[in-house]
């Protein structure tokens, strides 16, 4: 029950009370009124924010879909590679600016574990990396709250990935001189072979820049750049002949992997063009690397390179001599000599087949070419979701599944095709195709098969892209030497072999191994060694 306010009598009293009260009453409107504002202006943030926020989220699965989406195929393979090094650049940035959006958005009331659930899961890191503690104590010992003494009763642990940047060391042989003072004779223990007699760079220095330069693609006049930096003159003609004395240390080692690889029963193949500077020429001539790969699924996994001046049929012809199985190529009539030997079955790409109607649907839109890539996009499906299985399993899930539709894209490209321009690009299109037919459909009823030619151009990728860095191969035996690094290099990482360490490791062999000993050095047949304690001021 509200009491009623006991008015004063005198009116000077009653005046003043008036006055106070409206006081009050005006500093209780400003007040409100003051809080309104603020809230208006939150709410007005809180929209804004809202609205910037959906913004962000559009903007993040727009890019996250053109990063892991189809690929954007009037792109080359070196342009993609930097997009998509720039994508996930704008990804991660959009991401972190995202999150500290919301963040601040649900900071009142927002829950320990909900802030959990959008973590994103790190992967740990390998136990073989060697670990170094950094110790933070507290201060005092005592209970800041009680002042009494604190007992351990464990610990809290959390790791970052840190590095310490490439150091020059030199490696002293110190071999002890003994004496006989009966024979009065010297003797001290062999000096190791080294992989160059006589010369200043152990193993792991030529490794180093065999990876920077056939790997990393770092032409040897920028490693000397960065050598120069860390306080080591090496002139890049001194790197250079390190390469000229080791071809002929390698090479029995490559003809190993040759040999091997051709005995497999399924290659991949294709090739890829290579400048060659031309110094009479004043400019360039176009050399050609070509590469041979086993399938992916092959329990041999290896890929060997060639170099030739030209992109005529009798390279590849020499190189697959003693070839026999299914070789898998994407139509280019240079290997139509080793195609039509007795026991070579070709097996057509369809990522071939696809391209000619996915640039026409780029250029007019045709419908027709649009179809064409529907139905070629149904045999990929049944692909990412058979890839994981055996052989025998992939091929009996094949014939049920990509049967009926390669059936049914058959029976539509012979309609088509008969009502179509020959000379067209369309009618060329689908001629492609149609030619190849029996090779496209060889992947159908085996399983080791791929149902494309990617495995090989994905290990030629990474040498299309440091064409960029390097430009041109400075002569027709050096694209011959950098076929062979790339050889023992693609084929360890194929392996899961990391190419500095095995580098190292057959450099260190070779000069002291003998032909029985070759197979043992292969990179399928190469396991991590110890490490030595170096420990380095």
């Amino acid at each position: 029950m509200i009491m009623p306010l006991a008015l004063p009598h005198s009116k000077k009293k009653l005046q003043a009370l008036v006055a106070s009260l409206r006081e009050t009453l005006q500093a209780r409107e400003e007040e409100l009124q003051s809080q309104r504002e603020v809230i208006e202006r939150g709410a007005a943030q809180l929209k804004e924010q809202s609205a910037l926020i959906e913004k962000l989220k559009f903007e993040l699965a727009r890019l996250k879909r053109w990063r892991f989406g189809k690929s954007a195929e009037g792109l080359s393979a070196e342009q993609l590679a930097l997009w998509n090094a720039d994508l996930d650049g704008d990804i991660a940035a959009l991401q972190a600016r995202l999150d500290s959006l919301e963040a601040e958005k649900n900071r009142a009331g927002s829950k320990e574990g909900d802030e959990q659930k959008r973590q994103p899961k790190r992967r740990p890191l390998p136990d073989s990396l060697p670990r170094v503690e950094v110790l933070h104590d507290l201060a005092s010992k005592e209970c800041p709250d009680c002042g009494q003494g604190l007992e351990r009763i464990g610990e809290e642990v959390s790791e970052q990935l840190d590095i310490i940047p490439a150091k020059f060391f030199v490696r002293r042989h110190v071999r002890p001189k003994y004496c006989c003072r009966h024979c009065e004779r010297l003797h001290t223990a062999a000096l190791p072979a080294q992989p160059i007699d006589k010369g200043i760079a152990a193993a792991g220095l030529i490794s180093h820049v065999a990876v920077g330069k056939y790997l990393n693609h770092q032409p040897l006049y920028r490693q000397e750049a960065e050598f120069e930096r860390m306080g080591v003159a090496i002139p890049r003609s001194t790197m250079a002949g390190w390469f000229g004395e080791l071809e002929v240390l390698i090479d029995p080692l490559v003809g190993r992997v040759i040999e091997h690889l051709t005995a497999e029963r399924l290659l991949h193949a294709d090739e890829t063009p290579v400048p060659v500077l031309d110094p009479g020429a004043g400019k360039t001539a176009t050399g050609y690397l070509w590469a041979y790969r086993s399938g992916p699924w092959s329990r041999l996994q290896a890929v060997a390179f060639d170099f030739a001046m030209s992109r005529a049929s009798e390279w590849p012809t020499r190189f697959l001599t003693p070839f026999t199985g299914t070789l898998v190529v994407d139509g280019y009539a240079g290997y139509n000599a080793v195609l039509r030997r007795p026991h070579v079955i070709e097996a057509a790409c369809m990522a071939h087949a696809r391209r000619p109607f996915y640039e026409i649907a780029q250029a007019t839109g045709s419908p027709i070419a649009q179809n064409a890539l529907i139905e070629i996009a149904k045999l990929y499906v049944v692909e990412r979701e058979v890839k994981h299985l055996p052989p025998e399993q992939r091929a009996r899930e094949r014939q049920a599944r990509a049967g009926p539709i390669l059936s049914e894209f058959k029976r539509w490209l012979d309609e088509t095709y008969a009502k179509s321009p020959p000379r067209s690009a369309i009618g060329n299109a689908l001629a492609y195709s149609l030619n190849r037919w029996t090779a496209l459909m060889r992947y159908l009823d085996d399983g080791w098969l791929n149902i494309d030619n990617n495995p090989v151009e994905n290990a030629i990728r990474g040498i299309c892209l440091g064409r960029r860095n390097w430009l041109f191969a400075g002569s027709e035996a050096g694209g011959r030497r950098a076929a062979q690094f790339y050889t023992l290099i693609e084929t360890a990482k194929l392996n899961g072999v990391n190419p500095h360490a095995y580098l190292t490791h057959v450099l260190t062999k070779l000069p002291t191994a003998k032909a029985k000993d070759l197979d043992a050095l292969l990179p399928w047949n190469y396991r991590p060694q110890p490490s030595p304690d170096i420990i380095l001021d």
